[in-house]
């Protein structure tokens, strides 16, 4: 059964197709001869990937260049040219350490939506908060697939999780293909449970109010104006900033700035209206997507950057 009911088929059409993020382009021909099945090729990401924090995971020191320059990829083609230069084997190959794409979660998802895209299986990045990464309690800043299964609907996966032995260093009793929506709140989600159920804002963010201000309702707004960014299929990096959200970190938000993501934080909850994300991306100007945002890189610096083309169809 299906937890919510089947979109239009419009929907799964443009959930489907590539955004100019995921698409391969003149590095399409390493996606040759790739399974179709979500499992396998989430596998595949992990096994091309390695996340910033992994290094002592995997006994690995990473270089400095990559530490802070691999995840300023914003587009997958750049993340596939990287990944062939440092080892030109089929994407199948599983990599060591010191040949995989240094990145963040939000790579790991990316990369997993282009192959489920190239296979034409309708996916889409979700931004929000897990609850199963470091201290008890925390919902840590996060993005997943969501990807679209015949049987059972829109299903959340966690490609980060997909090599076991990740997996059983995290407190985490689900299969990374199905993760529980308990166990994973979307930004508007997150944003609904602090404004309307009285959750602690402090247990939501990229850390705790003691490591610094990137934690709360500010924090959580962006991530709402991320996710709606991506179900239409605008896949920027994480710390790309533009809009309504670009204020000092943690500090209060005005008050109406709040009651813009008071708006838009139930059209990203739940069953997802494709034709609601659509309308609210296109009108609500605090947090429609211009041609050039600011990138607050955490190593490289802040900078003013045009993005590529968006086609908004």
């Amino acid at each position: 059964m299906t937890p919510f009911g089947r979109p239009a088929a419009v929907s799964l059409s443009f959930y489907a197709a590539h955004s100019v993020f995921s698409d391969p382009g003149d590095m399409a021909p390493l996606y040759t001869g790739l399974p179709r099945d979500p499992a396998r090729l989430a596998r595949i990401v992990r096994d091309l990937m390695i996340h910033r924090g992994e290094g002592e995971l995997f006994g690995h020191t990473h270089p400095t260049d990559r530490l802070h320059n691999d995840a300023e990829s914003r587009y997958v083609d750049a993340i596939l040219r990287i990944l062939a230069e440092r080892n030109d084997a089929p994407l199948t190959e599983r990599r060591e350490p010191g040949d995989r794409f240094v990145g963040i979660c939000r790579d790991f998802a990316l990369l997993h939506v282009s192959l489920l895209r190239h296979a034409g299986v309708p996916a889409r990045l979700r931004s929000g908060f897990a609850d199963y990464f470091g201290t008890t309690g925390f919902h840590a800043d996060h993005v997943v697939t969501e990807y679209w299964d015949e049987e059972r609907g829109w299903l959340l996966a966690d490609a980060q999780l997909a090599d076991p032995a990740v997996t059983a260093h995290w407190p985490v009793d689900f299969d990374p293909m199905d993760v529980p929506r308990s166990r994973f709140l979307v930004a508007g989600e997150a944003w609904r449970a602090i404004r309307e159920d009285g959750a602690d804002e402090t247990r939501f963010g990229l850390h705790g109010p003691e490591d610094g201000p990137f934690f709360g309702e500010r924090f959580v707004a962006g991530n709402i104006r991320l996710d709606l960014a991506a179900l239409n299929k605008v896949e920027t990096l994480l710390w790309d900033v533009w809009g309504a959200d670009d204020g000092e970190p943690g500090t209060v938000l005005p008050r109406g700035v709040r009651e813009l993501y008071d708006r838009v934080a139930p059209v990203v909850s739940g069953e997802v209206s494709f034709e609601a994300v659509r309308k609210a991306f296109a009108e609500e100007d605090g947090v429609r997507v211009p041609s050039v945002v600011t990138c607050y890189a955490p190593f490289n610096g802040t900078s003013s950057v045009t993005l590529r083309e968006v086609v908004r169809r």
